[in-house]
């Protein structure tokens, strides 16, 4: 698996979540992560979840920390959504090692009863797809700034939870090399 920081900040509005985004943006041809900051403005042609297309909520924020995940081995939406709540559990431990106490409802993480996250997990004909989003910045909603993250911390968040999640997924495949399958002595 690889991970990408990009250096430029990119604004999310739903499109990246499409298949190949990391291969028509980077060359990536393998499970990735692709990290990066900017605001989000999710348009209704381009909402995943049906709840909130059918009450046409809008998801918005000015500034955001971005992943985007996508994974080649399955195209199963309940395993994808395993993964989704693995990323927010990895999140949440990234959070509170800098000093934030989150608590977890599903795929979104709360600060001080304040929603901090945006999530959505998805399948196509060839990967699963993973969006998940930390506000920096938010007038209504949870964030990083508000709880002490400065500049320099949030962006070091970014390479910081990309890293956890590729690591988790190698020592994933370590313990496959090493487990006997039931029955086999």
């Amino acid at each position: 698996m690889e991970y990408v920081v990009l250096d430029k900040k990119t604004d999310y509005d739903g499109s990246q979540i499409s298949s190949l985004w990391a291969y028509n943006l980077k060359g990536i041809q393998q499970d990735s992560i692709v990290a990066f900051r900017g605001g989000c403005d999710v348009k209704l042609e381009h909402m995943i979840d049906l709840e909130d297309k059918r009450m046409g909520d809008s998801i918005y924020s000015p500034d955001m920390l971005h992943f985007l995940i996508e994974h080649f081995d399955s195209t199963d939406l309940k395993l994808v959504y395993a993964r989704q709540r693995l990323f927010t559990a990895i999140v949440a431990e990234a959070l509170l090692e800098n000093g934030i106490i989150t608590t977890r409802q599903g795929d979104d993480l709360f600060v001080d009863g304040k929603k901090l996250t945006i999530s959505i997990a998805s399948t196509s004909a060839v990967s699963q797809k993973v969006h998940f989003g930390i506000n920096v910045i938010h007038d209504f909603y949870g964030n990083l700034t508000d709880n002490g993250v400065d500049e320099v911390r949030a962006v070091g968040l970014l390479e910081e939870i990309a890293n956890r999640y590729v690591a988790e997924f190698e020592d994933i495949e370590k313990d496959l090399r090493k487990s006997r399958p039931l029955d086999v002595v």
